[in-house]
């Protein structure tokens, strides 16, 4: 088998990592020799390789279930937004600079096709197939002259699209029916046809409509994917507890020890890698919400506050919402704080900023020994060490550097009473780790909680890839699309008037 297919979808969010990551673990599980391929993404959950290269948590998520070590090749051009104009511009896994949006599509996109073309070209050499995954929709005709993540690489690598609509958003048909419309003869001779996901009811009720979208379309559907509570991914952005439905629907275990432990994490501005906290709301009992007042830290047993691109902005969005003085109050009183990556830094005594910021000297809350200064190198690593006597590694992705003056040690970073910092994120996926981490807090708090002894949160993260290829497997036409992805889209699809705006059929 050889060959290749790009998941497209109508908008964003329309299901494009689910479903990649579903052909991936369905593929592997054929036997198939599979990687998964993003040319470009943007977010601010992101993921470190062995190697010491940034990419997108979605891919990392999507190369585990292909059972292959993600690389940078997997994902050439990740963007860290720092604003609403610009990001931070990460190529082949390290940062080169920040640009403005209107920069980045005025030039610099379009120059770098060559190099993820290069990157897909080392995947398809190595790899009986690769499953791209797109970005927003293939449709949007005012970025489709420097693509380099929907049609431009389909059309470079002469792959089939299959287009994902959210069906539980409406409105799927006349998406469909437009994103295609939408594009030129060329773009639309590579649409193969739809996948339409998240689906609730009875399926023959749908399928006079698939019948017309095909009659009009000239395109088969190749599925109907039901909607599925739970599915525990890593998502490029959003707020969300990805595994803390689903166990709670597999496991529907009470408490371990006699009370729950509520965990609330501060949703400060550009957070980033939230998904620190899934392996918390993977314990039975452990319950996490986001907050953004003050007042919803009053009943948590621990507050965490998370990483973000932006620590100076979010230093000072804690400080107006009455936040800040929350938490001093809450490590004065010796009720647990955690900090992770930019939320260390903030605890911190000061900060000095003249790279991301570029604020100068900032005071931070003071709750750990610990000043920190902004170097331009940014650091990427995948430490592994101990902590509170037990195993725990994690990835490491910052510009700030921590001078750690006192407390004891925890990690890289320090604890002082029950305030604890450190710069590792999914240091909590170490599952004795974070039991231990949960006992101490469960103590500080006064609660009778006790983790479960037996949750793996590894364990857990399988069995939510394989619940994504048991839906491929089951809901869509794999023999189609196995056809697809060995001998490209069918021949002679129609062309969709009105096409892509000053284009001819």
């Amino acid at each position: 088998m050889s060959g290749g297919l790009l998941v497209a979808g109508t908008t964003s969010d329309a299901g494009k990592s689910v479903v990649t990551a579903g052909i991936c673990r369905w593929l592997v599980r054929r036997g198939v020799k599979v990687a998964p391929f993003k040319a470009q993404n943007m977010s601010l959950n992101s993921f470190v390789t062995r190697e010491g290269a940034e990419i997108g948590r979605a891919q990392a998520m999507q190369a585990q279930a292909a059972r292959v070590e993600p690389t940078a090749l997997m994902n050439p051009v990740l963007l860290k937004p720092g604003s609403d104009r610009s990001s931070q511009v990460v190529l082949m896994g390290r940062p080169v600079g920040e640009m403005s949006a209107r920069g980045y599509h005025g030039g610099r996109q379009e120059a770098l096709l060559g190099t993820v073309v290069d990157c897909l070209e080392q995947l398809r050499g190595t790899y009986d197939a690769v499953i791209c995954e797109g970005a927003g929709s293939p449709a949007e005709i005012n970025l489709r002259r420097t693509d380099i993540v929907n049609m431009g690489i389909a059309r470079a690598a002469r792959f089939p699209v299959v287009v994902v609509g959210d069906i539980d958003r409406g409105g799927v048909f006349a998406s469909f029916f437009g994103t295609t419309a939408l594009l030129d003869a060329e773009d639309q001779s590579l649409i193969a046809g739809y996948l339409v996901n998240k689906f609730r009811g009875d399926v023959s009720l749908l399928e006079p409509g698939l019948e017309m979208l095909r009659g009009i379309t000239g395109r088969q559907t190749y599925g109907v994917l039901p909607f599925a509570h739970g599915l525990g991914i890593d998502e490029e952005d959003g707020l969300r507890v990805s595994l803390r439905g689903a166990v709670r629907e597999s496991v529907v275990a009470p408490p371990h020890g006699d009370d729950v432990l509520r965990v609330a994490v501060c949703a400060v501005p550009l957070m980033s890698n939230f998904t620190d906290v899934d392996a918390l709301a993977a314990e039975p009992g452990v319950v996490v919400r986001f907050v953004d007042r003050a007042e919803e830290l009053a009943d948590a047993d621990l507050v965490i506050v998370p990483g973000t691109r932006g620590t100076v902005n979010a230093l000072a969005w804690l400080r107006e919402r009455g936040l800040a003085d929350a938490l001093v109050r809450r490590a004065a009183e010796g009720r647990p704080v955690l900090g992770i990556c930019g939320g260390f830094q903030i605890l911190g005594e000061h900060i000095e900023d003249d790279v991301e910021s570029r604020a100068g000297h900032i005071d931070g809350l003071g709750l750990l020994p610990v000043r920190i200064r902004f170097d331009r190198e940014k650091t990427l690593a995948r430490p592994a060490g101990e902590a509170l006597g037990a195993p725990a590694e994690g990835y490491e992705i910052h510009h700030g550097v921590a001078d750690v003056r006192g407390g004891e040690p925890f990690l890289d970073g320090c604890r002082v009473g029950a305030v604890w910092g450190t710069h590792w994120h999914g240091s909590l996926e170490s599952d004795e780790f974070r039991r231990r981490f949960l006992t101490e807090v469960a103590r500080a708090a006064g609660r009778r909680f006790v983790p479960a002894p037996g949750t793996g949160f590894a364990a857990l993260r399988e069995e939510q890839l394989d619940r994504l290829g048991d839906l491929i497997e089951e809901h869509a036409d794999t023999d189609a699309l196995l056809r697809l992805i060995e001998s490209g889209a069918p021949s002679g699809l129609p062309f969709i008037a009105p096409g892509a705006p000053g284009a001819r059929a």
